[in-house]
């Protein structure tokens, strides 16, 4: 298990980029966290299987996103184990 840290940058603020994350998080049972920051990026955080996080990660650089990303900016480190499910903040 792993923990993702993502930061997305460009049109990607609002609550269609957070469910559509949501949504492919939950396809990959991975739990965590979609939030807007205040200066217009999404920070994402996950944990599971790295093969899902690079998944993830790959579709969020995809494209095919509710939003415009730009660019995806992420970490890998350790899983905490302190997240359950996966959320909108």
């Amino acid at each position: 298990m792993e923990r993702l840290t993502a930061h997305v940058h460009g049109l990607v603020q609002g609550v269609g980029f957070r469910w559509w994350t949501r949504s492919r998080a939950l396809e990959l049972g991975v739990t965590g966290y979609a939030k807007n920051l205040a200066d217009g990026r999404v920070l994402v955080v996950a944990e599971g299987p790295r093969e899902s996080l690079d998944r993830l990660l790959a579709q969020l650089r995809s494209g095919r996103t509710a939003g415009r990303v730009d660019l995806v900016v992420e970490d890998f480190g350790p899983a905490r184990g302190d997240l359950t499910g996966f959320t909108e903040r």
